[in-house]
């Protein structure tokens, strides 16, 4: 059976019906924005919307000062400051207080401070491996890093990426918003991954403009006889990305 195709200007005049709420809109940006910790951006954004952030921006300042040193691989530091801000976020969450002695270990090993690494290690992750298989488990991988050269490929060399880093950012940060009763997860990242669902349902019914790369957001009308399903490729990276 044929699909129906939708023209774009079709599309673009069914968009035109859609009434959508400015008001709306200002408070998912601003919900992006304190959630990830744009303070400066959520700032300007109110001033230039006139959207009232939710919370006291000096919170986000907190936030980011820990971001900043974990991402710098300054984990003590990002451990004192967060328990300054409160310290039972750390006492309830054994896992989180793993995952940070874990990055100490790890940036031990970087620096090359073996014998320090394997020190802390005993004294310090090895208990609370005994205790959770989880985490024993973690460890494991982690002293694994000990058995290869620090700069060449392995199968644990993902632990010394900026990435490992920024998902520990990204952990605590949710730890912090939590313990603010806040929001943990902004809200734009979810409709988009819904926006890239519902294309997907439709693409098996019709033809039609799509956002094929949900970073500039245009609408694309792919040539009659095109995939539906290999189309989506660059949209749901960014999407995942997001």
């Amino acid at each position: 059976m044929a699909k129906k195709v939708i023209s774009k200007d079709e599309w673009n005049a069914r968009l035109a019906e859609v009434q959508v709420d400015r008001d709306d809109l200002n408070k998912l940006i601003m919900n992006y924005l304190i959630i990830e910790g744009y303070k400066d951006a959520a700032e300007k954004f109110s001033q230039e919307s006139g959207a009232k952030p939710p919370v006291n921006l000096e919170s986000i300042q907190n936030r980011m000062v820990v971001r900043t040193a974990i991402q710098r691989g300054h984990i003590e530091e990002a451990i004192e400051r967060v328990n300054d801000l409160n310290p039972e976020i750390l006492d309830t969450n054994p896992k989180l207080f793993f995952h940070l002695q874990q990055q100490r270990l790890i940036e031990y090993i970087r620096e090359g401070r073996v014998m320090e690494a394997l020190e802390f290690a005993q004294e310090e992750l090895a208990p609370r491996g005994e205790e959770n298989p989880e985490f024993l488990s973690e460890l494991e991988r982690t002293m694994s890093l000990l058995a290869f050269e620090l700069n060449s490929p392995s199968p644990v060399s993902d632990l010394l990426t900026p990435a490992q880093r920024q998902k520990l950012a990204s952990e605590l940060n949710s730890a912090l918003l939590l313990s603010q009763s806040q929001e943990k997860d902004p809200k734009l990242p979810a409709l988009l991954k819904m926006c890239w669902w519902a294309q997907q349902q439709l693409d098996e019914r019709c033809t039609y403009p799509k956002i094929k790369d949900f970073t500039k957001a245009e609408l694309v009308m792919e040539p009659m006889g095109a995939v539906g399903g290999g189309s989506q490729g660059s949209s749901s990276s960014a999407v995942a990305g997001a």
